[in-house]
């Protein structure tokens, strides 16, 4: 049920976000279509913050998960295992923060 949720959620806020334009108003409403830009700019922002942080955390959670399960079943090797984990979690946690930059290029744009 969830993996289907993730893959129609993406597909139903394309058709959204591509719908948008189809509703502005003609009328030489320079503003409104100034308006309308800065608040799908503000939203998209806000999505690629929000996704970025969600999945690296499920990443970081899932590395954890296995280096810890590593060091149970051998304790012996937990020196081995430390490094490469707080490694491998400094480069996700590295990945969400240039999206976090991204998006606030993105924002202070508008």
């Amino acid at each position: 049920m969830l993996k289907r949720i993730w893959t129609i959620a993406p597909m139903a806020f394309m058709a959204v976000a591509m719908a948008a334009p189809a509703f502005a108003a003609e009328a030489g409403a320079e503003g409104a279509e100034n308006l309308a830009l800065r608040g799908l700019l503000a939203l998209s922002a806000g999505f690629a913050i929000a996704i970025a942080a969600a999945f690296g955390a499920l990443g970081q959670s899932k590395g954890l998960a296995a280096a810890l399960e590593g060091i149970a079943r051998n304790p012996a090797a937990s020196g081995k295992l430390v490094t490469p984990m707080i490694i491998g979690l400094a480069m996700i946690e590295s990945l969400v923060i240039y999206a976090l930059v991204i998006a606030l290029m993105i924002v202070l744009k508008l």
